[in-house]
């Protein structure tokens, strides 16, 4: 295990382009990190670079004590698990498992005694004669991890794992890889582009955009209290509402005047108001007019779409509330909304 030190790290490739702008964060010993964001935001980048798949163009990388910018991958005591599994064909489960060991020079009993003992953690056991060809998708998977465990890195690198798998399988697949990652205590980095992934999985979740990280924390942290537009937009399924409202008389105010709470002091102009699906209600009462459009069945719950104004918006319903056509009222729940500045996005 160890902990993992990043300091002021920069990617730019020869044509000039910044891919990883300066980055600094520190992964304590044992945590489960994910980087999670949109496409070509970044995270691969700087998986890779952790990696030593990437030359760092500026800062230091740290793992455990020792500084690894000019350490060759293979020398990091780190294992990664593709996207794309990366096994041999050609070779049966077992041989898979043990071929960096093999490569390694480690004994024979030792090989098979870590090979016993990772193919009986994954379920992998009655497949160990078998080749990648006679395995499910879910399977192939356990077989890239397995590869990893039996290396007793200090630090486990995930780039995107799941990403080739279904959807009942991924939710699977979701809570193996974190009981395993519990069970072992090791370090590990996980990217994806899945927010439920991220907040499923992750002890902190790193939310990066355009190369550059928008906000570190806790999935509770960055759910209920989002840095910026963008994690409260990206985070989230369905995503924050998100209105473009006024300070006004000392009040925010929204769809043309109507107050929703007090605003901060000595604030003027405009801003953007964010409150989350299910902290709207429908209120008879309420002081909102609101356009139902389209009812989303979800089993356990539902979701209300339509407009409030002349502005999408949508609600969270259980699934024994009413959940009524056409116009209607709402209410927010002051305590839950967020503010967010008009031009910068930033949380205010």
């Amino acid at each position: 295990m160890a902990r993992v030190h990043l300091e002021t790290i920069r990617k730019i490739y020869p044509n000039g382009f910044e891919a990883v702008t300066p980055t600094s964060f520190d992964i304590p010993d044992g945590e489960f990190v994910v980087l999670v964001g949109p496409s070509g935001c970044g995270k691969s980048t700087l998986l890779r670079m952790i990696a030593g798949l990437e030359d760092i163009t500026e800062g230091t990388l740290s793992i455990g004590d020792r500084v690894v910018n000019g350490v060759d991958p293979a020398d990091r005591d780190i294992a990664m698990v593709f996207q794309n599994y990366a096994l041999y064909p050609h070779m049966t489960v077992r041989r898979n498992i043990a071929y960096g060991l093999q490569n390694r020079k480690i004994d024979k009993a030792t090989i098979e005694q870590k090979v016993q003992e990772a193919a009986t953690m994954l379920n992998l056991t009655e497949y160990l004669d078998r080749k990648p060809a006679q395995l499910s998708g879910g399977q192939r998977q356990r077989v890239a991890m397995g590869r990893a465990i039996v290396r007793d890195p200090a630090l486990f690198l995930f780039d995107e794992p799941l990403s080739n798998l279904d959807a009942k399988l991924r939710n699977q697949m979701r809570i193996e890889i974190k009981a395993l990652q519990r069970r072992l205590g090791v370090t590990s980095i996980y990217v994806t582009h899945d927010q439920v992934e991220a907040m499923t999985m992750a002890d902190r979740i790193i939310v990066m955009n355009g190369g550059k990280v928008e906000q570190i924390g806790t999935p509770h942290e960055v759910y209920h209290n989002p840095a910026s537009t963008f994690v409260a937009s990206f985070m989230g399924a369905p995503p924050m509402n998100l209105l473009e409202a006024r300070f006004e008389d000392g009040m925010v105010r929204i769809n043309g005047g109507t107050p929703v709470m007090p605003a901060p002091a000595a604030r003027t102009g405009n801003v953007t108001l964010g409150i989350r699906p299910e902290d709207v209600r429908i209120d008879d009462a309420g002081d909102i007019p609101f356009h139902v459009d389209l009812v989303e069945e979800l089993g356990a719950h539902r979701l209300l779409h339509g407009q409030l104004g002349d502005q999408t918006f949508s609600i969270h319903a259980m699934k024994d509330e009413p959940a009524p056509q056409g116009a209607t009222r709402l209410s927010l729940i002051p305590d839950n909304i967020c503010l967010f500045d008009s031009e910068t996005g930033k949380r205010i």
